[in-house]
């Protein structure tokens, strides 16, 4: 799955067949063996564009119905070609998906239609993807060939995060995805209320997934709803082992990207168990400004967990880096890459104990990718990115209401 379609379902699923296609079903199926002995391999594709927790949800559930994820990544003209400019190049998106947990290798080169021979080339049994349908420019199920073959599996999307919900966010600067107290999930409200200002302001632009109600029944934001067995499903739930050199980072790890991929590597191999610390969004909004974080807290948790160099995430940790947390997690090194270090009140340095213990290092990730420069790509490239999201919303629509006629027909026969 891939943002062609964001994907998850419940961990070790059976399958039964709805229309020519495995559909996932129950949670008590082991895992399919073609061959004794043999692992079995399983093909992702897509885009892969602005990685996020649904793309990594996607093949986590993918891993859970084999041995090995295999992930085939569109190149920049292939993605340019079927639904307009990626945000990212091709070499930043492989990087992204090999960062996360529970894929085995990255193929780039991948068809936008998936065919038998791409599967058989790589030593795959079969295909796993959503239950949206994704079409090339020319209106082609991506999978049909797959499909027909009887080499596809099928699991229900992520709800309540899409890339072009997170675009959306960057464009129209809202504050919505994260409200806090009775407030924090009523969202429909505030989109409205967008969308009749956009109206007004600039006729004819989008909303860019804000508003559910008018948008594509896969596209469209619904809001996330966090849950512990989503958190207890992305982390490893392996504690430290005695003598393991733990280190810590902290800091917003907002729209997770390259950047921070780069330093967590780093920062990963200075101990045994690293951790890391989540500011609230409050605290984020309060050093950042504007509308960030672009991603609420419990959307920054998943992305996080799912980094393969990440043992464990504090989620709400206080942003001075304090005595009892040094204690209570038994850290020996913390860490901080480049950017600058706000002050909290504008006169406390967050780091001062670490510092006075001498267990404080500057890391340099080497990667000058930030938050800030990948809003600046969004919004540099406006029109363009409206553009890709209308056209591919419209053949979306036109193809579940396609796929809803079809349902009712079969239904009345």
């Amino acid at each position: 799955m891939s943002d062609k379609s964001v994907n998850g379902c419940n961990s070790g699923q059976s399958y039964s067949q709805c229309n020519g296609t495995a559909t996932a079903t129950t949670q008590q199926q082991e895992k399919e063996t073609p061959t004794k002995g043999k692992d079995v391999r399983v093909w992702c594709d897509g885009c892969y564009d602005m990685v996020h927790f649904g793309h990594a949800n996607s093949l986590r559930q993918a891993k859970a119905l084999g041995d090995k994820v295999i992930v085939g990544i569109h190149t920049d003209d292939e993605i340019t070609k079927h639904k307009g400019p990626p945000v990212f190049t091709e070499e930043e998106r492989v990087k992204m998906v090999r960062g996360i947990k529970w894929v085995d290798e990255v193929v780039l080169g991948a068809p936008y239609v998936t065919t038998l021979e791409v599967l058989d080339q790589n030593n795959c049994d079969f295909c796993v993807h959503g239950d949206d349908i994704t079409m090339t420019a020319e209106g082609v199920d991506t999978y049909h060939l797959v499909k027909s073959a009887n080499r596809y599996k099928e699991v229900r999307r992520t709800a309540g995060v899409s890339t072009t919900d997170l675009v959306g966010r960057m464009l129209l600067l809202t504050r919505n995805h994260f409200r806090q107290g009775s407030a924090e999930y009523d969202i429909e409200k505030e989109a409205k209320m967008l969308k009749l200002l956009q109206i007004k302001s600039h006729p004819g632009s989008s909303n860019m997934g804000q508003d559910s109600a008018a948008k594509s029944p896969w596209t469209g934001c619904s809001q996330f709803l966090p849950t512990t067995q989503k958190i207890i499903q992305f982390s490893d739930g392996k504690s430290p082992n005695a003598g393991d050199k733990i280190v810590y980072v902290a800091g917003a790890f907002d729209l997770f990207h390259v950047g921070h991929l780069d330093f967590l590597e780093k920062a990963s191999k200075l101990g045994d168990y690293l951790i890391v610390g989540l500011h609230t969004d409050p605290v984020v909004n309060s050093y950042k400004g504007s509308n960030y974080p672009i991603m609420n807290l419990h959307e920054r948790v998943l992305s996080v967990l799912a980094c393969k160099f990440v043992n464990e995430v504090v989620i709400g940790a206080p942003y001075c880096v304090t005595e009892e947390l040094l204690e209570h997690f038994k850290i020996d090194v913390v860490c901080h890459g480049r950017t600058p270090i706000a002050m909290e009140d504008g006169k406390i340095d967050p780091y001062a104990v670490p510092k006075t213990k001498a267990i404080f290092e500057l890391i340099d990730s080497g990667n000058e990718m930030t938050t800030e420069r990948i809003v600046e790509r969004i919004i540099s490239h406006r029109l363009e990115y409206e553009r890709r999201n209308q056209a591919k919303e419209k053949k979306e629509i036109e193809a579940f209401e396609a796929l809803q006629r079809q349902k009712q027909t079969q239904k009345a026969g």
